[in-house]
């Protein structure tokens, strides 16, 4: 499984709107693009697809840009892949052969285990508190 740069970059621009969820200001792309270092023509498509998704609203004009639609905390992981991406997890396999049927319940059990995961954490876990925030690993 791999996850695109459209993922990541999606992911980035969600943790930067939802820093600033709830305060009653819209982001604008330039901001978005220049923050988050993903390219501006790009994250319009981004953004795009987000705001169809409805993980966004927008609004148009010098006053416009984007903002989250709903609270960083009740927007998962799993959300934003599963509207980018499609299923976390596609097998294209068959249950041919002695063991096909067993390859297959793995690969579901794999699959619902990894989108179990995506689905613990939110936008709020993924933005960082400052600029200087440092994470180990």
């Amino acid at each position: 499984m791999k996850l695109s740069v459209k993922v990541d970059y999606a992911c980035r621009v969600l943790a930067q709107l939802a820093r600033h969820h709830g305060e009653g200001r819209l982001s604008h792309i330039e901001d978005l693009a220049r923050i988050e270092a993903v390219p501006a023509n790009y994250l319009v498509q981004i953004l795009s697809e987000l705001r169809n998704g409805g993980l966004i609203t927008s609004r148009r004009g010098k006053q416009g840009g984007y903002v989250l639609s709903r609270p960083p905390e009740k927007i998962t992981l799993y959300d934003i892949v599963k509207l980018i991406e499609g299923d976390l997890l596609e097998f294209g396999g068959n249950a041919d052969g002695q063991s096909g049927k067993r390859v297959q319940q793995v690969w579901r059990e794999v699959r619902a285990a990894l989108e179990a995961k995506c689905k613990n954490y939110t936008l709020d876990a993924l933005m960082t508190r400052g600029p200087g925030e440092m994470y180990y690993i």
